[in-house]
């Protein structure tokens, strides 16, 4: 069982690091979806990032794996609508399934302190960005945590893009105290294929969340908590449940909470993941290193 996980606290806070200028989201208690086989395995929450971590106990954490919907680009490079990925047509009453995660320094400031609280000592934590958000946002990560290093994750595929068209996405891999890697062959660069035609605008391929969680679990970590305060669809999820981990996590938006419920519940009763059937690696380009713990 996640150690307290079923008593989040309530915190009022007064900074909303999702924005909530047209839509105001109170701070909630969320119970867990409708029981499965292993349902104590992951929970996910739907909640403001800030109120999610401030319910967590102090280094309650193992690990932290995650992909914030940063508004960075969208905001800033003035291009058109700011629509990046994904086709937002009927997804909700402003064309967006979520509320973007609005990456100013101050918010970006309390979400690092917060996860540096829940994180346990001799820990790690691997943070997605946009190139954007990397060079506005990533020197921020130095003041909170030990910085080790930039990994490069290949698409493999061409995506969209202005002036350059993207294959690549960054994740900043840093550590709370010491904590070496459950292995020494493993490169900065993971070439995994994107997801194409997913049902969530943003579904990251659950292989990229695995090789972090490889990258840090040692195989006599019997009771291993990983957490993602930007769920989205749920690949986090389902990567910590491949790799015999305990999940929690939570999204502002209630879409992808239903989403992200529906494939937890429906991988822990059949062993099926429901929005990604395929792997996304090639393995004569990538070796898939996380598949021998």
């Amino acid at each position: 069982m996640l150690a307290q996980t079923s008593k989040l606290l309530v915190v009022r806070w007064p900074i909303y690091t999702a924005s909530v200028a047209k839509k105001r989201v109170e701070p909630q208690q969320v119970l867990p979806f409708k029981p499965g086989k292993n349902q104590e395995n992951a929970k996910v929450f739907l909640s403001d990032v800030i109120v999610f971590l401030k319910g967590l106990p102090n280094e309650s954490v193992d690990l932290i794996i995650t992909d914030p919907a940063y508004s960075g680009m969208n905001q800033h490079l003035k291009l058109g609508k700011g629509r990046i990925v994904g086709d937002y047509k009927n997804k909700g009453d402003d064309g967006r399934w979520f509320e973007e995660f609005h990456d100013t320094p101050e918010n970006y400031e309390i979400f690092l302190a917060e996860a540096k609280r829940v994180l346990k000592n001799d820990s790690h934590i691997f943070l997605m960005f946009d190139s954007y958000s990397m060079l506005t946002l990533g020197p921020l990560v130095r003041e909170h945590f030990n910085l080790k290093n930039v990994i490069v994750w290949d698409k493999v595929n061409l995506g969209m893009g202005h002036y350059f068209r993207r294959q690549s996405e960054f994740v900043l891999f840093a550590c709370k105290g010491k904590r070496p890697l459950s292995r020494r062959d493993i490169s900065d660069v993971w070439r995994i294929k994107r997801i194409h035609n997913a049902k969530y605008p943003t579904q990251k391929p659950v292989e990229l969340f695995e090789a972090m969680i490889a990258s840090s679990k040692k195989k006599s970590d019997k009771k291993f908590v990983v957490c993602d305060p930007f769920v989205g669809s749920g690949s986090s999820a389902i990567a910590a449940l491949r790799q015999n981990c305990q999940f929690i996590g939570s999204d502002i938006s209630q879409e992808a909470i239903d989403c992200s419920r529906e494939r937890i519940e429906h991988f822990e009763n059949y062993g099926e993941d429901i929005l990604q059937p395929k792997k996304a690696t090639v393995p004569e380009l990538q070796k898939p290193f996380w598949e021998d713990n």
